[in-house]
């Protein structure tokens, strides 16, 4: 997993890690996945406009590992579309969004995960 440097000067770290998602707009759903993460947000592809402001219901899945096993641990919340981005006729958009519901509960697994894959990219695994 990449990650962008510690002398970046962003507010909290952000994984650039391909993580599935699922967001949820008036329009329909879009099935995704993460640009990049952070704890207060992340930044993604998706197939079609979504207005700045854009209120959506997001679907984080997160490989999770239990011993032996490989499951998949689901975090809901809620975000706000502050930026879009054109990429090219036909390619799509590429849409900044910031969590503005999301249980702390949520959040710390969030932020936990984030700094576990940073330390072990740092580590070489």
């Amino acid at each position: 997993m990449k990650h962008h440097s510690i002398s970046e000067k962003r507010q909290h770290p952000r994984l650039d890690n391909g993580l599935s998602l699922k967001i949820s707009t008036s329009e329909g759903d879009i099935v995704t996945e993460t640009s990049n993460i952070s704890c207060s947000g992340l930044y993604c592809r998706v197939d079609r406009y979504l207005e700045p402001m854009t209120k959506l219901g997001i679907l984080l899945l997160f490989p999770e590992r239990k011993g032996d096993r490989l499951s998949t641990r689901k975090v809901d919340c809620s975000g706000v579309v502050v930026r879009v981005e054109n990429i090219l006729e036909g390619e799509g958009f590429r849409i900044a969004v910031f969590f503005n519901e999301i249980a702390p509960s949520d959040r710390k697994f969030l932020t936990d995960f984030i700094e576990q894959a940073i330390a072990r990219s740092n580590n070489g695994h």
